[in-house]
């Protein structure tokens, strides 16, 4: 058993802390937010995160796990101290690292002994190498001479799929600078000797660069067959059988070749802007990395004018899925509230929103008063005299639509069905008019 604390409950952050603890180690979680430090304390989950929830209980039971708001508590405690704040965007694209560089100051200001400080938040090349010369500088100028170690260890977490990847992950990377932090580190991870994961130990700049460039390679997959999909539409080809007999290819394999409205999400908007803003820093532009970039956001609102274009005098619009993937209540970046709020600012349609898990978050971002949107508590209650659907998430509900009912309850039997959840064939035998992405 060893004694872990991390600081941040936020996605990462409690994924790790409740993986940590069910590993069997004494975990403290750290956060700066009393009320949700009291909920989580009383195993409230505060996210939608499959599994999340009973391995909560699981933790506060076994007396393994417990959080806190108080920082001397939390730093004296852990030997391993992970850093999984939050590294927001900045006004110019950059990662915003004022919450890691306060991390880092409360570690010095209160540990008393050696600390492995961890960096497990997504951050720029060279942040562990900065980190532990600023850890040094504040430590001197506190007049302690104590040893610690600074250490990346990046965490690829799917939202929706997030507890069954940290407990089952593809590899570990660890980007250390000693061969103590790599010995701790590996004795940490040890529950995976058994299954030969892979343990990937390099520097901390390689360490870094590889969860960038990961989120980068796949949030650029996205936008490459989103854009095949686009082209499709244009001469007449299935984007889908594309998609699908690409993936075939060993070399390419069908993973995110799925077209859509766009990807979003905590990580690959964020990490896309934060390694292109790298790439100018040091003179070595990620022309591709960039063009993903631009290219995203011209999907999301190229959906939202095919409903336009489709209803040029407005309408009444059931958007169906506000997540910007399923089993996940998380809509930031989400292609869904991009297409309400540009189906919103047109002035021309009234939406009936509905998504299994997004609600409350969804009315925090948009507002929960506004005349055009009527906040629907089922999708027959969002369905009940729209002109059209759009399907936005993925989500399992929305995979088994009744047409037959649905084309009573619409106003129009129309689908926008941005996911490809259904055939083009499957829906029009019904009468309805469809409209994909790429078919």
């Amino acid at each position: 058993m060893q004694k872990i604390t991390v600081i941040g409950t936020g996605y990462g952050g409690l994924i790790a802390g409740l993986g940590f603890a069910k590993w069997g180690n004494e975990v403290v979680c750290l956060d700066v937010i009393p009320e949700k430090i009291q909920k989580l304390q009383q195993g409230i989950c505060p996210i939608y995160e499959p599994g999340a929830e009973v391995q909560l209980s699981d933790g506060l039971t076994s007396g393994r796990l417990r959080f806190t708001c108080d920082v001397k508590e939390a730093v004296e405690h852990g030997e391993q101290i992970f850093i999984a704040v939050g590294t927001p965007e900045a006004p110019d694209g950059s990662a915003d690292m004022k919450y890691v560089y306060s991390a880092v100051d409360e570690i010095a200001d209160y540990m008393q002994s050696y600390k492995l400080v961890v960096d497990k938040s997504t951050v720029p090349v060279g942040t562990a190498r900065a980190l532990k010369e600023r850890m040094a500088i504040r430590l001197a100028r506190l007049g302690k001479d104590i040893p610690f170690d600074v250490a990346s260890n990046p965490e690829f977490l799917r939202e929706g799929r997030a507890v069954g990847d940290f407990n089952n992950p593809d590899r570990i990377v660890l980007g250390v600078f000693s061969e103590e932090a790599e010995r701790r580190l590996r004795t940490l991870y040890k529950v995976f000797s058994r299954s030969n994961k892979p343990i990937v130990v390099t520097t901390p700049e390689t360490a870094e660069m590889i969860k960038y460039a990961s989120n980068a390679f796949l949030a650029t997959k996205i936008t490459f067959i989103n854009e095949i999909a686009n082209l499709c539409e244009q001469v007449g080809a299935n984007a889908l059988e594309v998609a699908a007999a690409m993936g075939k290819d060993g070399r390419i394999s069908p993973k995110f070749l799925h077209p859509g409205p766009g990807y979003g999400g905590s990580c690959f908007p964020k990490d896309t802007k934060a390694l292109a803003d790298t790439g100018v820093k040091y003179n070595a532009p990620l022309t591709v990395v960039e063009s993903v970039i631009a290219a995203n956001e011209r999907q999301k609102q190229r959906a939202a004018r095919k409903v336009m274009s489709r209803f040029p005098e407005g309408g009444t619009i059931a958007l169906l899925g506000l997540s910007f993937k399923p089993e996940t209540d998380d809509i930031r970046e989400s292609p869904a509230i991009a297409i309400a709020q540009a189906l919103m600012e047109s002035g021309r349609f009234d939406l009936r929103l509905y998504d299994p898990k997004a609600m409350e978050n969804t009315k925090a971002a948009l507002g929960e008063n506004h005349p055009e949107i009527v906040w629907c508590t089922s999708l027959a209650d969002a369905v009940r005299n729209a002109d059209a659907i759009v399907l936005a998430t993925e989500w399992g509900e929305f995979s088994t639509l009744d047409f037959v009912r649905l084309k009573a309850e619409l106003a129009q039997p129309i689908l926008f069905d941005l996911r490809n959840i259904y055939h083009k064939e499957e829906v029009t035998a019904f009468g309805f008019e469809h409209y994909g992405t790429g078919v």
